[in-house]
């Protein structure tokens, strides 16, 4: 099975650390707001590459996050006056609910940020016992100048890392840091702010480690594949590296990274700080669950679309032309199919052969490979 690793900038084939075992983590939602299409073609990609390693007999283990403490859920939680908790339980909620109403197997472990608190605090301080951090205002810093390969993986020079990281939570401006682009491990509370106790005071974790914790715990020091969406590769991915390897001395700590494109709508990136979002809750008034999967897989996982609604409409009549093919006699080649997924998950020319070519029982079968719900009768 070949791969596209963002860190090599081409296809691999794919070797695990452990014979017929994928240990895979993949960057989950931040709940302050509800779900949007862009979401879902993150997550039924993975969903379809999480069956399809079961289908060619892998043991998988799957950990998706819940990154519930966050300064955008601190921020619109008292924006609303509601409390930070309440609303990122019932945002994650929310998710859940559409997760499972497009047929989405949940992961191994499904972990929030806030259950991982000790270890946290453990990777920070061995951080600081090896000499990777210092401390300034009562906040705990990551220098970046410690890890030689800072950068490797979104190949990115000084300026557009600095640019990226403003963008991004970042804050390159802090005067306390010594690099622009060191990141905080542990920060000091405000008054009002959430905090856990730890040998540097009262306070919360930076965004970067909580996911370095949670890979940690329930994969261990090094994992075959990691995933996330390609606004994900800087800085949150490059420091997830920088200060896992750091951690625990072992190189690499994901052998394949995989990132899924952006999708745009009107002409820019859906997202929610663009306010340009279409919502799987809405969708789901009107279309099914199968024709919303046929349109976000009609597209391959790293390249970049505009979403149209007219593709609903098109992608529910092939729903109608499918069901009836599902009675035929005409069966089709099903490891053609596995042929397009071994070339980096090829799915939309898998799914062209299943719609020109399939039928019968073999069809059905293969539909439920995609997370397609049964179209029998």
């Amino acid at each position: 099975m070949l791969l596209f690793n963002t860190l090599t900038k081409k296809k691999e084939k794919l070797k695990t650390f452990q014979e017929k075992k994928v240990q895979l983590y993949v960057c989950g939602i931040t709940p302050y707001d509800t779900t949007h299409l862009g979401h879902a073609f993150l997550y039924i990609f993975f969903d379809v590459f999480y069956r399809y390693l079961i289908h060619k007999g892998y043991d998988v283990n799957y950990v998706q996050n819940v990154t519930d403490i966050d300064d955008d859920i601190l921020k619109r939680a008292n924006e609303e006056k509601r409390d930070w908790k309440e609303l990122g339980n019932y945002w994650t909620k929310e998710f859940l609910d559409d997760y499972k109403s497009l047929n989405m197997i949940m992961p191994t472990h499904y972990v929030k940020a806030t259950e991982t608190m000790d270890t946290i605090i453990t990777m920070i301080r061995g951080l600081e016992q090896k000499g990777f951090t210092y401390i300034k205002d009562k906040n705990v810093y990551f220098q970046i100048s410690k890890f030689s390969r800072y950068g490797e993986l979104s190949g990115l020079g000084k300026a557009e890392m600095l640019k990226l990281a403003q963008e991004r939570g970042g804050n390159p401006d802090d005067p306390c840091k010594k690099d622009p682009l060191d990141f905080i491990l542990w920060q000091h509370s405000k008054k009002g702010e959430p905090q856990w106790e730890s040998p540097w005071g009262a306070g919360r974790p930076g965004w970067h480690i909580e996911c370095s914790a949670m890979s940690y715990k329930y994969l261990g020091s090094q994992i075959d594949i990691h995933g996330g969406g390609y606004d994900l590769i800087f800085p949150h991915h490059e420091s997830e590296i920088a200060q896992t390897e750091s951690y625990t001395g072992k190189s690499p700590f994901v052998r394949y990274w995989v990132h899924a494109a952006m999708l745009e709508y009107k002409g820019e990136k859906m997202s929610k700080s663009l306010g340009n979002m279409v919502f799987i809750s809405d969708l789901l008034k009107k279309y099914s669950p199968n024709t919303i999967r046929w349109v976000l897989l009609s597209h391959h996982y790293r390249k970049e679309w505009g979403f149209a609604m007219n593709e609903l409409d098109e992608a529910e009549k092939t729903m109608g032309v499918l069901q009836k093919k599902t009675t035929q006699k005409k069966e089709g080649d099903i490891r053609k199919i596995e042929n397009f997924l071994e070339n980096d998950m090829d799915i939309p020319n898998a799914l062209d052969y299943i719609r020109k070519e399939m039928g019968g029982e073999t069809l059905q079968q293969t539909l439920t490979l995609f997370g397609f719900a049964s179209f029998a009768s």
